[in-house]
């Protein structure tokens, strides 16, 4: 039986890591943990109950209350987000979630709950996890771990075309301002900040088509469980 290990897959907002993470875990035959899903999920439950992001008493209360679990969606082949038992998919990926994700991650007792529930799933190895921290504060010990990068306008750009089948009054400029927000708030947070950890590979996929990335990814995987 092949080696199991953790791929831990982290990197700036719309650079692809959730559809790297996606490919190589279907090729290895390995579970997907879409950690952003799980804070878009946790931000809607704010949302939705009205509590403030300053008010860290609710918000400790709020999370005694979330129960968050993935679930195959044998329709579309893909893990959908429950949140409380409720299919959460498509609201979370709508932008006025997308406007509030990064500022809601950067609440401490938030990442505490994510990262607990995030670190038992690992506990087994032969996952794939992508986000902000994994490779520096959830799995610090990952086998493998990627740092994936591109330039701003070139994110801005994919995020613009993926958002504009569900979201057709979008614009560019509304994609591009709040990629810019949630890189500030990311990259500068107190708790668990986005950064690349000294032993991630880079993988700057600005001129690099889906394809092409997973290829190099893959390899690096393919070496990781060979070792």
């Amino acid at each position: 039986m092949p080696n199991k290990i953790i791929i831990a897959i982290d990197g700036f907002s719309s650079c692809g890591k959730s559809t790297l993470a996606k490919a190589l875990a279907k090729s290895l035959a390995y579970v997907f943990i879409d950690t952003g899903a799980m804070y878009r999920a946790v931000a809607l439950y704010f949302m939705r109950h009205e509590i403030a992001f300053n008010d860290i008493a609710a918000i400790e209360k709020a999370i005694q209350s979330i129960q968050l679990h993935f679930a195959f969606n044998e329709a579309t082949g893909k893990s959908d987000m429950y949140l409380n038992g409720e299919n959460v998919e498509a609201a979370i990926r709508e932008m006025k979630v997308s406007q509030k994700v990064s500022e809601v991650a950067a609440i401490a007792a938030v990442r505490d709950f994510a990262v607990a529930q995030q670190q038992a799933m690992g506990e087994q190895k032969g996952i794939v996890m992508d986000g902000r921290d994994i490779g520096t504060v959830v799995f610090p010990k990952a086998e493998l771990k990627i740092f994936v990068t591109a330039d701003p306008l070139v994110r801005a750009e994919r995020r613009f075309k993926e958002l504009q089948a569900t979201q057709p009054t979008i614009t560019m400029e509304e994609v591009a301002e709040n990629l810019t927000h949630r890189d500030l708030i990311d990259s500068t947070r107190e708790h668990s900040p986005l950064k690349q950890a000294e032993d991630a590979l880079v993988l700057d996929n600005t001129h690099l088509n889906q394809e092409e990335q997973f290829t190099i990814a893959l390899n690096w995987a393919k070496e990781r469980i060979e070792a």
